[in-house]
């Protein structure tokens, strides 16, 4: 009689050429489903949409992708089902750092961050402190002798507690030694937006490329943009540490697949990746519609996501925001 054991050990051995044969003949005629964790519109969904068809160009063998909107708990949900899909380069996933690691810091969630197989990569969206174009701030300087005239009483919005723009705040409060201001938490960037050009509310924090239309069309001020370099789309705009605070922050949007990912696939895809990426028509198409790019491939990508893993660690441990 056989044992268990020997009928497992049999199953994987006629198992795995069909397995064998798969990788081989992926994708095929089956579409590769990319799942974006946030509604159609937003940042996220535009950089998925508009860099996977020159991904699926340079990946060959007539691949093609969907997006799949699969929004709730700020891109929990869509994490969690990207994360425990099947391996098999049929089910990729839009993640945005430093959500994937925010999130398991304040709730139980059901994936591990630095677990998904990074692929690449493809915006990093500086944050912004902004106002409406008629407020008296002009600049983080004047934000700061605001704080400290009016100690408690200023507040500001972002697109939700833990997100990259709340960490922006509490990580400029802490530089700039200023008070602790009111926190106003809320669903989106557009909501928010109405609040500040209505007057309801004195400051926004947000991205860029998220502001940029108000700021080109003079309704909104950015005070200052955190990032390592002044965005080619606003030359005008000073960075943080241009204006003293050595300050860096953002949204990374990229896309991964599940853990275990089989190293053919992934080497096809982070290959058609790279393509993709030093691709001429993406570019001129990322300039129209303002994207800040920033490639980072595989181990590169997987780097990014270490690190900001570990700073918003240790940011958690001073000051734990979901108080």
């Amino acid at each position: 009689m056989l044992s268990r054991r020997h009928i497992l050990a049999g199953a994987a051995v006629l198992a795995a050429p069909s397995f064998a044969r798969a990788q081989a003949g992926w994708p095929g005629e089956r579409p590769i489903d990319v799942i974006v964790p946030y509604p159609p519109g937003g940042g996220v969904d535009t950089m998925a949409r508009l860099v996977m068809p020159h991904v699926m160009k340079h990946l060959g063998r007539n691949a093609r992708s969907v997006v799949s909107n699969r929004g709730g708990a700020g891109g929990q949900v869509g994490f969690e089902y990207g994360f425990n899909a099947a391996p098999d380069g049929y089910t990729l996933c839009a993640v945005t750092l430093p959500a994937i690691s925010t999130f398991p810091l304040e709730r139980s969630v059901r994936y591990r961050p630095l677990d998904f197989s990074f692929l690449a990569n493809v915006v990093d969206d500086p944050n912004t402190i902004y106002v409406a174009a008629n407020s008296p701030l002009r600049t983080l300087a004047d934000l700061v002798a605001a704080a400290k005239a009016r100690p408690g009483e200023l507040s500001y919005g972002t697109t939700g507690i833990g997100s990259d723009d709340h960490i922006l705040m509490l990580n400029f409060e802490a530089i700039a030694g200023i008070p602790e201001m009111t926190h106003v938490p809320f669903a989106g960037a557009a909501p928010l937006m109405t609040q500040i050009l209505g007057g309801h509310l004195p400051l926004g924090v947000a991205n860029m490329a998220e502001i940029y239309a108000g700021l080109r069309e003079g309704q909104l001020r950015s005070l200052g943009q955190a990032a390592e370099q002044r965005w080619q789309a606003t030359p005008d705009v000073p960075t943080f540490r241009e204006q003293g605070f050595d300050l860096v922050g953002g949204s990374a949007r990229g896309i991964v697949g599940p853990p275990g990912l089989p190293e053919p696939i992934r080497t096809a895809l982070e290959s058609a990746f790279t393509a993709a990426l030093a691709d001429p028509e993406f570019l001129r198409e990322a300039e129209r519609v303002g994207l800040p790019l920033r490639p980072a491939v595989g181990t590169a990508y997987r780097a990014m996501a270490a690190s900001t893993d570990e700073q918003v660690k240790a940011l958690w441990q001073r000051r734990p925001w979901n108080r």
